[in-house]
């Protein structure tokens, strides 16, 4: 498994952006008010992955890691929660690019423009941990390796 590259977000990003934009401009009508907190989720998943990251960077630090199927698991997580990142991102996107033009003229598109400026910036803040906890999972070079062995040995 490779990590994650930056196209991977790009391209995910941009089928978020892409799909929404078409819902908003085919439905945008008939759908209900965007709730101003809908993206704090991924607030909460990225609060999440960052005390995580911080353990495993330390459990790998101090040679507490007993088995590496948890550090796999931590890396698939990461890379799955940057990929949600990112395809909702370019969703909350796509929701600012289609409101921000109505907001003078809709009442409506005014309203809910603060859930999408914040379901972005949400949505931001999980790419950036999923990107840190899969950084922290990597495994020390190995002469930092050596390093800790001369300090101890």
């Amino acid at each position: 498994m490779h990590f994650t590259r930056p196209r991977e977000l790009l391209v995910a990003g941009v089928i978020g952006l892409g799909l929404v934009y078409f819902l908003f401009e085919a439905a945008y009508e008939s759908m209900p008010s965007l709730p101003t907190l809908a993206g704090a989720t991924l607030l909460v998943l990225a609060v999440g992955e960052l005390v995580l990251a911080f353990v495993v960077r330390n459990r790998i630090r101090s040679g507490r890691v007993v088995t590496g199927i948890g550090i796999a698991r931590a890396v698939a997580l990461a890379k799955a929660s940057s990929l949600l990142g990112a395809l909702m991102l370019g969703a909350w996107l796509a929701g600012v690019a289609y409101l921000v033009p109505r907001s003078d003229e809709l009442t409506a598109a005014s309203d809910d423009l603060p859930a999408a400026i914040v379901g972005a910036g949400c949505a931001a803040a999980l790419i950036a941990a999923a990107l840190w906890l899969e950084h922290c999972c990597r495994a020390p070079e190995s002469r930092d390796h050596d390093r800790d062995r001369r300090v101890t040995g």
